[in-house]
């Protein structure tokens, strides 16, 4: 009897996961239509979608030192029954600038250094094709540059194809971006810099490419240079080639179920990781067509997580996105955003979504332009496709795991400004209390005196928005809620809706509508009776909506309503 195969988290290499009895999700269908695309081929996704281990599979399919163990890695495999002529035909060199090491001290010599290693593991696979003077030449030089035009006039002169990988093209370049600045990188990707000069090498001497990264602004920066590539990040034609779709991550489940390494109900655990790690999109096409797909090391961590503990992950967020999110926020520079990129990222984090056109390809120049920012969120999977606006894209946050990065930003940015900072350990001992007991004041109040206390928030924007903005960011500190701002209800759009996760805290009893409202100090004497009375109907209609008494559980549902005097709450009750 087979032995039950291994969750892959984290791995990328695809011959081990094959040869080691690890679980794989088949994408060899996808080969075909690749080989039927222009030679050249570039893919943008988020990380963690699966981008590494493609690429490991395209290089074990095409390698023709790897041709003889074909049947052994593809034989159970789409592909494997269904092998295409270009199949083990090429000499490969893969490269991942993921491990370049970027040393800022020594850039083009620890750069070179890199090539030079990939390269003379090239040789060393294919040192049989060529001749001894070649091969003695090769390894004697120190320059990956020399070694590239050796390997290519050879193989040009023998007629060897030659096929170049690349894993996390733009990585190497981020990271100078990231540490250096715009100078810097600049310096290396225009004119005769050291990482555009290796690109041109490439240019005309590999019969196909393939690269992908997580980012557009490298591939423009080299467009110049490198202008033989055909970016494929929105065709709706694979939209579905990384993540997982709903019918993959069933399969996957029910394979470990029927195997009595998974107990539970199999659609529960993929109705509650929907909202987490589900809802991506990348071709507008593809809204029509296609099933929308999920993360998919977020659901090796969930599913690993039920195996080993018969329940969902405490946290449902994989505590290693960590790192991931911190080199996003850097690389899109949250900490140096301007008014009008600080307004689009407010908006979205408030209303969920933004119209917006949908920019393939621009400069590093360019990664502070507000009219950008859209589409730099959407490449780094903070934004997707969800529908259409004439012309433009609608594109919004995907689900929970994404929104909580959103809060999180906006829960540092609050913090730093705030000079008395708050104690959030007591905002969450307050939370509980809000969740279990019904005891909602407290916090409540907590949260409003720091926005009173909190004057440098108080003077970006004040008004409704802002206000809603400040409770959002600290009410996303409370696990017992999913916490939804502009829910549609009864055609109209609530500001704050509490949603309990029972499936993780079962105790929770209590559930609530929030109703902000601000009026100037100035006007608040003479309109407060109005505004009250307007915001008592709108919640009172919320609350009717025939959706709520699904979202809220069973539990008891508080409708509140908090009505600000300029940056103070005047008054706030349960209605």
């Amino acid at each position: 009897m087979e032995a039950v195969k291994r969750i892959p988290y984290g791995v990328s290499d695809f011959v081990a996961v094959v040869e080691q009895n690890q679980y794989y999700v088949d994408k060899t269908m996808y080969l075909p239509l690749l080989e039927q695309q222009p030679s050249n081929l570039f893919l943008i996704r988020p990380r963690r979608f699966g981008k590494s281990i493609f690429l490991n599979m395209l290089r074990a399919y095409y390698d023709s030192s790897q041709k003889a163990k074909f049947e052994k890695r593809f034989g159970n495999l789409w592909i494997g029954q269904n092998p295409t002529p270009l199949q083990g035909r090429y000499q490969v060199l893969f490269l991942d600038f993921s491990k370049a090491g970027a040393g800022i001290e020594n850039l083009e010599a620890n750069f070179n250094l890199y090539c030079c290693r990939q390269l003379d593991g090239f040789m060393a696979t294919y040192e049989d094709a060529y001749s001894e003077r070649i091969v003695e030449n090769f390894f004697a030089s120190q320059s990956a540059a020399d070694k590239l035009s050796m390997i290519e006039v050879e193989a040009t002169r023998q007629g060897y194809p030659l096929y170049l990988i690349v894993d996390e093209y733009d990585n190497f370049t981020n990271v100078v971006l990231n540490e250096k600045g715009n100078d810097l990188y600049h310096a290396i990707t225009h004119a005769s810099g050291f990482y555009r000069e290796i690109f041109k090498k490439f240019k005309g001497m590999f019969e196909r490419i393939f690269m992908m990264g997580v980012s557009p602004v490298t591939l423009d920066d080299l467009t110049s240079g490198f202008n033989i590539g055909w970016n494929i990040s929105t065709d709706y034609q694979f939209n579905m080639m990384l993540g997982f779709s709903e019918s993959d991550v069933r399969e996957m489940f029910q394979y470990y179920k029927d195997a009595r390494q998974l107990k539970g109900d199999v659609e529960a655990m993929i109705a509650e990781m929907k909202p987490w790690y589900d809802n991506y999109c990348f071709a507008k096409e593809s809204l029509t067509r296609d099933p929308k797909m999920f993360n998919c090391d977020m659901v090796f961590y969930y599913l690993r997580n039920y195996m080993n503990l018969d329940k969902a992950p405490e946290q449902m967020i994989d505590p290693n996105t960590r790192t991931d999110y911190n080199k996003m926020k850097k690389l899109i520079q949250l900490d140096h955003l301007d008014g009008d990129r600080k307004g689009v990222l407010r908006k979205i984090t408030e209303e969920g979504e933004i119209v917006a056109n949908l920019i393939t390809t621009f400069p590093a120049s360019q990664i502070t332009d507000p009219d950008m920012f859209p589409s730099l969120l959407f490449y780094y999977g903070m934004l997707t496709i969800t529908a259409t606006r004439g012309e433009r894209l609608v594109l919004s946050i995907p689900n929970n795991n994404v929104r909580k990065q959103y809060y999180e930003y906006l829960l540092e940015d609050y913090q730093a400004k705030n000079k008395e900072y708050i104690n959030l350990n007591n905002l969450r001992d307050l939370f509980y209390d809000m969740s279990y007991d019904g005891k909602w004041r407290e916090a409540l109040e907590f949260i409003a005196h720091a926005y009173k206390d909190n004057s440098s928030v108080r003077s970006m924007i004040e008004g409704e928005r802002n206000i809603q903005g400040f409770f959002t960011a600290y009410l996303s500190v409370n696990a017992y809620y999913l916490v939804a701002p502009e829910v549609e209800l009864n055609h109209g759009f609530c500001d704050m809706f509490l949603m309990p996760d029972l499936q993780r805290y079962s105790g929770v009893a209590h559930s609530y509508i929030l109703e902000l409202k601000y009026l100037p100090s100035k006007e608040y004497e003479t309109k407060a009776p109005a505004q009250w009375q307007e915001a008592v109907d709108q919640i009172h209609r919320y609350a009717e909506a025939p959706r709520v008494q699904q979202l809220i559980q069973g539990t008891r549902l508080h409708c509140i309503v908090m009505q600000f005097s300029g940056w103070e709450l005047a008054k706030m009750e349960e209605v």
